[in-house]
């Protein structure tokens, strides 16, 4: 088939290595603008951007597609017979899903209707859960809402982060991709079921303050749901210190006040959560720093048991006063 392909992350990669690699001629690249990126804030292209351009693939990058006739008629030009839309970013408007004769399908990390919007990877984790998936679904003009065409299903493994979760789905959804392009034919579109829809917002970078109030459970949750992006964080001494990896401990209930350090050792930071039970923090990256274990940053007395890191509660707290 011909394809318009419209993504912009890492994550849109895998489906739109597999289509070239099953045959499939991909006539466009539709990514989001440059942005400015890193400490030095230098205008950096997307990774689906780099990767089309590496193999001779036109690339088109609408800062917004919904107002931009020009990049209408380009895309209706390739002649495309299907387009295919992995994390791109932006909403693209009727006008352009309807272009090709199969229409335009989505690869979406989630099993719809459950988690529809733009962080369903981050809102699984968040959530507990022990199933997610890949669903192929035919766009629309609302969002995430189109019938369904194939799904995928998978475990949410033990300790997994957000990020290798979704290099997981990634990998999964290619091959998913593949196979539903073979039967398009044939595919019969199922409805969602509107009983069955939850919602995966965008996380925002300020949802990454930990709690400490909340449950070690729920630490666990929200360190593995924001990494590596846009991470969890606690203050500690007044600057960020961005928690990488750790683990709530199973054992008896500790007495103190949440966020209160309890032990330090070499396997790790022992932090007070609000059931008294403890998240161990293994590693971290404090600010303007690399990332380090824990028990490196622990040397030379910069931690002691006693010490508190400040999350969620504590500035609710100052911005009340």
């Amino acid at each position: 088939m011909r394809v318009v392909f419209f993504g912009s992350p890492e994550a849109a990669l895998p489906s739109l290595t597999a289509l070239l690699g099953g045959g499939h001629i991909v006539g466009m690249a539709v990514t989001q603008p440059d942005r400015p990126s890193g400490r030095g804030r230098r205008l950096t292209a997307p990774p689906v951007k780099r990767f089309a351009l590496e193999r001779d693939i036109p690339v088109l990058q609408p800062v917004r597609i919904r107002d931009d006739p020009a990049a209408l008629e380009s895309i209706r030009n390739v002649g495309a017979d299907i387009h295919v839309v992995v994390a791109y970013g932006q909403i693209i408007p009727l006008s352009m899903i309807d272009i090709p004769r199969h229409r335009s399908v989505n690869v979406h990390f989630s099993l719809l209707p459950e988690l529809r919007g733009a962080g369903p990877v981050q809102w699984a984790l968040l959530n507990g859960a022990a199933r997610t998936g890949v669903t192929i679904f035919r766009l629309n003009a609302k969002m995430d809402e189109g019938d369904i065409l194939s799904t995928a299903e998978t475990d949410v493994r033990p300790g997994e982060n957000a990020g290798e979760l979704e290099d997981r789905l990634a990998r999964i959804g290619a091959e998913l991709l593949l196979d539903t392009l073979a039967r398009i034919e044939t595919i019969i579109p199922v409805p969602q079921n509107p009983e069955k829809i939850s919602l995966a917002p965008k996380i925002r970078k300020e949802d990454g303050l930990i709690d400490w109030t909340a449950e070690a459970a729920r630490v666990d949750r929200q360190v593995r749901a924001f990494t590596p992006r846009p991470s969890a964080f606690a203050l500690f001494k007044e600057r960020r210190l961005i928690i990488l990896k750790g683990s709530a401990l199973a054992g008896p209930k500790n007495e103190g006040a949440s966020g209160e350090v309890a032990a330090v050792g070499r396997e790790g930071i022992d932090v007070r959560c609000g059931d008294g039970i403890l998240y161990r923090v293994q590693r971290l990256q404090p600010e303007n720093k690399t990332a380090m274990d824990a028990f490196a940053f622990s040397l030379n007395g910069r931690i002691h048991p006693g010490d508190v890191f400040k999350g969620k509660a504590d500035d609710d707290h100052s911005s009340r006063r």
